[in-house]
C-alpha cells in the first residue's frame, strides 16, 4: 500500500482510506454491524490504516461500530473523526432537518445544526473518545463550517485539544478556499472529489493544499457507487438510501455512466483490476491528492478497495482516462 504524509503532523496514512459513513447505516438504507466490523478488519489486514468516521454518521452509531472493531488493534489505526454537526440542541446555524432514515426537507424529528463553538467541540470530542474506545484522536476535522462562531474561537479550541494530547492533527471538511486560508496551520482538508465531481480543480483548493503542505482527503470518490460499474439501471434502493431520490441514479444516467466506464476496460484488464479499483487508483494519482476514502459494506468490498492502493498507473494511462471522462 502506498503511504503518504498527513500534512505536517508526522503521521503516515495509506493512499486509500476506509470511509465509515455507510457503517452508520444512516442515509444508506441501513448496515449490518458484524459485516461492517469484518470490513474494517479486512481493510486493516490489507494495508489500509486510515479510518474516517463522524458523529453524524448514524448519530454516533458509526463511531461505536468503529470503536468496537478497532479496540484490540488501535495501534494499527490512524483514527479520524469530525466535529461541528449537532442534533441534541438548537444552537449554531441550522443546516438541515433529518430523521432516522436521513436528511429531509420536512421539519421532522431532528434539526441538524452547524456548531463549532468551543464548548460544543469539546463535548463532541469527549463523546467521540467514548464511542471510539480510545484516549486520543489522530485527526479531528471540522465537518461543516459554522458562520455563527468566530473562526478564531474554533481554532483556539482545536489547538487546546492538540496541546492536551486529545488530538494529534487538525483538519477541515466542506470548506471554501478563503476560509481554508484563514484557519492557519492545519494538516488536511476533506472534500468531495471524483471523476464526476472535480470542483476542487476549479476552485483552487487542490493546488493550494499541494503548495501549502495540506493533505487532501477525497470523499465519495466512487460517486456513491455510480463509478463502480456494478450498478444496474433497474437497481432498487432501500428506504433511507440517499441514492433513492438522487437524479444521478435514474436508470438512463446509470446506463450512460456504465457506457463510459466500459471504455476503461482495456486499462483495467492490463492491471488485473476492476473498474472501481481503476477509478480509485486514478483518483489517488491526481496531483495534490493524498488519500481516497472508500466505504465498504463487507469484507470483500474492503479488500477490493485496498487493492486499488497498490495499482500504479502510467502517465499515459492517467491522461487517457482523463480524456475519456471529458469525452
Amino acid at each position: 500500500m502506498l503511504m503518504r504524509r498527513l500534512g505536517s503532523s508526522g503521521i503516515d496514512i495509506s493512499s486509500v482510506g476506509f470511509g465509515a459513513w455507510v457503517t452508520g447505516g444512516w442515509m444508506w438504507g441501513g448496515a449490518d454491524d458484524q459485516q461492517s466490523i469484518a470490513a474494517i478488519h479486512a481493510a486493516l489486514d490489507q494495508g489500509i490504516n486510515l479510518i474516517d468516521t463522524a458523529p453524524m454518521y448514524g448519530y454516533g452509531h458509526s463511531e461505536r461500530v468503529v470503536g468496537q472493531a478497532i479496540r484490540d488493534r488501535r495501534d494499527r489505526v490512524v483514527l479520524a473523526t469530525k466535529c461541528g454537526l449537532i442534533w441534541d440542541r438548537e444552537e449554531g446555524t441550522l443546516h438541515f432537518y433529518a430523521d432516522d432514515q436521513g436528511a429531509t426537507l420536512r421539519p421532522v424529528d431532528k434539526k441538524i445544526y452547524k456548531n463549532l463553538r468551543p464548548a460544543s467541540i469539546r463535548e463532541e470530542v469527549e463523546r467521540s473518545l467514548r464511542n471510539l474506545q480510545t484516549d486520543h484522536l489522530d485527526l479531528l476535522q471540522t465537518h461543516w463550517q459554522d458562520p455563527s462562531t468566530p473562526l478564531a474561537d474554533t481554532v483556539a479550541e482545536l489547538q487546546r485539544l492538540k496541546q492536551e494530547g486529545k488530538i494529534r492533527a487538525i483538519g477541515v471538511s466542506n470548506c471554501s478556499l478563503e476560509l481554508l486560508k484563514a484557519y492557519g496551520p492545519i494538516d488536511s482538508a476533506q472534500e468531495q472529489y471524483s471523476m464526476l465531481d472535480r470542483k476542487l480543480e476549479k476552485n483552487g483548493i487542490l493546488s493550494w493544499c499541494s503548495e501549502n503542505n495540506v493533505s487532501v482527503l477525497a470523499y465519495s470518490p466512487l460517486a456513491n457507487g455510480l463509478l463502480t460499474g456494478k450498478l444496474r439501471p433497474d437497481r432498487q434502493y432501500n428506504l433511507g438510501d440517499l441514492r433513492k431520490a438522487n437524479p444521478r441514479f435514474r436508470p438512463e444516467n446509470v446506463e450512460r455512466i456504465n457506457g463510459l466506464l466500459q471504455q476503461f476496460q482495456p486499462i483495467a484488464e492490463r492491471h488485473g483490476a476492476t473498474i472501481g479499483q481503476l477509478v480509485i487508483a486514478w483518483t489517488a494519482a491526481q496531483p495534490g491528492m493524498t488519500c481516497v476514502l472508500c466505504g465498504a459494506r463487507d469484507a470483500q468490498q474492503a479488500k477490493e478497495n485496498a487493492a486499488a492502493g497498490k495499482i500504479e498507473l502510467s502517465a499515459e494511462e492517467i491522461a487517457t482516462l482523463g480524456e475519456l471522462i471529458r469525452g
